[in-house]
């Protein structure tokens, strides 16, 4: 195996600390209490600050690094459909589109769950409906991460969740590094 120093302190802290505070909202707290609302506050902080972090940050947190292309994107799926193994150092071209999708999905579930909060929209369906569909799109949006994760993880011989405690990814000696 071949390591390489993938994710930085900040990219593992941030997922980390989105994962535990989107599950606790999604799962175990009450949306009528202040708690969901400060874990809401937190996660679209935290997605402020990668975004930021996306335009500043190491090699491998800058969107630059990652921005998927339909090239990309056609090219990890065939590779995919015909069993070409072939390991992305950074994000994967699917993978950049899907954290590209959850960014947005949080923002859009933060600015509805505020707009609930204010005068002008407190009670408005389709402002509550808005926020319920989105919490919606980023759950299926999270099993579908965690299965095309595991997935890969099994594809390609790279244990991507180890990667993201550690930051450092193993890479099989013999795997192509896609460029």
């Amino acid at each position: 195996m071949t390591k390489y120093r993938i994710w930085d302190p900040f990219v593992r802290v941030f997922h980390w600390t989105v994962v535990v505070c989107f599950a606790a909202n999604a799962l175990f707290t009450n949306p009528e209490k202040d708690l969901h609302e400060t874990l809401g506050y937190i996660v679209v902080g935290l997605v402020g600050a990668r975004i930021l972090w996306g335009l500043v940050g190491p090699r491998f947190a800058r969107f630059s690094s990652f921005w998927p292309t339909r090239a990309g994107v056609v090219g990890q799926m065939g590779d995919m459909a015909t069993g070409r193994t072939r390991v992305h150092l950074g994000h994967t071209p699917l993978g950049a589109l899907m954290i590209l999708n959850l960014l947005a999905a949080m923002l859009v579930i933060g600015a509805t769950g505020y707009m609930m909060t204010t005068n002008a929209y407190f009670g408005i369906e389709w402002v509550e409906e808005a926020h319920e569909v989105f919490v919606t799109w980023a759950e299926i949006s999270v099993v579908a991460h965690v299965v095309a994760v595991v997935w890969e993880s099994r594809r390609t011989g790279v244990n991507l969740p180890q990667a993201m405690i550690t930051g450092v990814k193993s890479v099989p000696a013999n795997a192509t590094i896609a460029e």
